[in-house]
């Protein structure tokens, strides 16, 4: 259950500094976007500074129009009332940023393929173990995980005799239920490289977009997650990705995230984190082995 009683108030008495006008009525105040962003640090963890003003006036105002209400202070009013909890959802998911492609920063995939396959392969084999467990942390649309699964897929031809499973989740329940779906653009989907194209997409005929094939969703189980909320998994990973996602979290944010993040993997695990983020400063159970990539070591 949800709760806002807490946060600041919407506008009463003096007149407050006002954003612009826009088309769905009178701009934001100040008491609004402090209540906004509060909103948004309790329920997602995401920090919003002031310079994030004009880019939380834009994606509120989308739920505005959305639900015909002609003013920030109704929208306040909403969330404070007895159905706040069930619109919470949806301004999460109007905050959040979901840019992703295929095969983005390339040089991970190469990595897993080159290095962490191969020594997970000969391990398990080692140990006659067939268990691996892959972590996408913020998948947004599903890009990410289909871009692991085909690199998975490529290194095992023997996926099929594998415990293998990749677990992609997101606090935003709109790109969750795109992932599982699987379909995707055509300027998407020509952004995979040609030879996994081939093998694993599904093209319709007139060659419009593309779906994900049944043996790449196999692999997957999309769900929705809070990072800062309760974890029900039980298994530890041997991989984690959780790429972009830290540079919306403050630094004591950040710290907890990744020793939950440690505590859920195996010793020597690996953890891909966005070409901008860092674990300066933030953890010492990760050393660097490469470019935004780390190995668990405590």
């Amino acid at each position: 259950m949800f709760s806002v009683a807490a946060l600041p108030d919407s506008d009463t008495g003096e007149m407050q500094q006002q954003d612009k006008p826009g088309p769905w009525g009178p701009g934001m105040s100040q008491s609004q976007f402090d209540f906004f962003r509060a909103l948004a640090m309790t329920h997602a963890g995401i920090t919003l500074p002031d310079y994030k003003r004009n880019m939380v006036y834009r994606r509120v105002s989308k739920r505005l129009h959305a639900l015909r209400m002609s003013d920030f202070g109704h929208y306040v009013d909403l969330l404070k009332g007895p159905h706040g909890a069930a619109e919470i959802e949806f301004f999460v998911n109007a905050l959040t940023t979901n840019k992703t492609e295929f095969f983005r920063e390339n040089h991970h995939f190469e990595h897993l393929t080159s290095e962490v396959l191969p020594a997970l392969r000969k391990q398990l084999d080692r140990d006659g173990g067939r268990r691996l467990r892959i972590w996408s942390a913020g998948c947004s649309s599903g890009q990410e995980p289909y871009s692991i699964a085909m690199t998975l897929a490529d290194a095992f031809s023997d996926i099929a005799r594998w415990d293998a499973r990749i677990l992609a989740t997101d606090i935003d329940t709109d790109m969750v239920e795109a992932g599982t779906a699987g379909i995707y653009p055509p300027e998407e989907i020509r952004t995979i490289p040609s030879l996994l194209r081939q093998k694993y997409v599904d093209t319709p005929r007139g060659g419009d977009g593309g779906g994900m094939s049944f043996a790449l969703r196999s692999l997957i189980t999309f769900n929705p997650l809070n990072l800062h909320g309760p974890w029900p998994m039980k298994g530890r990973f041997d991989v984690i990705f959780c790429r972009n996602v830290i540079i919306y979290f403050d630094k004591s944010a950040q710290r907890r995230l990744f020793d939950r993040y440690a505590n859920q993997m195996h010793d020597g695990g690996y953890l891909y984190i966005g070409h901008s983020e860092s674990l300066y400063k933030v953890t010492e159970r990760f050393k660097p082995v490469g470019q935004s990539i780390y190995r668990k070591v405590a």
